[in-house]
């Protein structure tokens, strides 16, 4: 397949997708990640971390504070999300002015403090729909947003009705959000959309879904894949724990890029990194 190329706005700079698939590495500054059990929870952990995932090749390291795991009930303040974010995002800056910066957060807030520390790009897991004033910030810094799909809240997801058609369901509330994000002065330049795998879709829903990830190339946005160490892996490698899901999330890794996604979201950068210069050649081939 063709996958289409687009400029990407950022905060100071745009970013070119589609030549080849950017990874975007994942820092979890929370004490109860599903992923990594806190591991980075402490300011100076996560900017080790961070650097880490820059040395083995990450485009964009996503920094976040507060967890979205199933189940998870007590939401972070404003106040605490911040504490944990910008020491971090500063720190990493100071020692890597070039690099990029994602903050992963739904607040408005928090959004508006991690983009004067330096964040270029704002992935919120409610596609703007928690915060309503998520889009007017996005629109007054110019920055990148990710608008992802979620279904209810973390607390919810297990009572939730099946999904007959998950890929419909997905474009069309996609571009309900970034319809909604147009309104208040959000560039399409700026936006990149996720159809959020694991967020209140079951196992049967979110295969369908990487099936067909090529679909949203309709709705005229660049695509972020974020399947890491989620449990429709671990469940299909026998219960597996998120920590022995690496090779069951590089397969999900290869089947994005060969749909076409622009960028995908991981923990293991390093071997992520290696995976997409494979599938991106047997992209390219196929399109010669």
């Amino acid at each position: 397949m063709k996958r289409p190329h687009y400029q990407w706005q950022l905060a100071s700079r745009t970013l070119a997708l589609g030549e080849r698939t950017l990874v975007m590495g994942i820092v979890n500054v929370t004490p109860d990640s599903f992923s990594d059990g806190g591991a980075f929870s402490d300011a100076q952990q996560a900017i080790d971390q961070a650097l880490r995932l820059l040395d083995e090749g990450a485009d964009i390291v996503d920094i976040g504070g507060e967890s979205t795991r199933p189940g998870k009930k007590q939401p972070v303040t404003e106040e605490e999300e911040v504490w944990r974010v910008v020491p971090v995002i500063k720190g990493v800056l100071n020692a890597r002015p070039e690099a990029i910066v994602s903050v992963d957060t739904y607040k408005s807030g928090t959004a508006r403090k991690a983009l004067e520390a330096g964040a270029e790009i704002v992935n919120d897991v409610s596609g703007f729909q928690w915060d309503t004033n998520m889009p007017e910030i996005v629109a007054e810094y110019r920055c990148g947003a990710v608008l992802m799909h979620m279904r209810g809240r973390p607390e919810t997801w297990r009572t939730l009705a099946p999904l007959p058609d998950p890929t419909e369901t997905v474009k069309r509330e996609l571009v309900y959000y970034a319809n909604v994000a147009l309104k208040f002065g959000v560039w399409k330049e700026q936006m990149v959309l996720d159809p959020g795998f694991g967020f209140g879709k079951n196992f049967e829903e979110n295969y369908p879904l990487l099936a067909k990830l090529d679909e949203l190339h309709e709705l005229g946005f660049p695509i972020l894949s974020g399947t890491s160490r989620k449990s429709f892996i671990g469940r299909t490698l026998g219960d597996a724990p998120a920590d022995q899901r690496l090779i069951g999330t590089m397969a999900t890794v290869t089947a994005s890029v060969l749909k076409g996604a622009h960028i995908v979201r991981v923990h293991d950068v390093k071997e992520a990194v290696e995976t997409v210069k494979v599938a991106d050649q047997i992209l390219r081939a196929d399109r010669e």
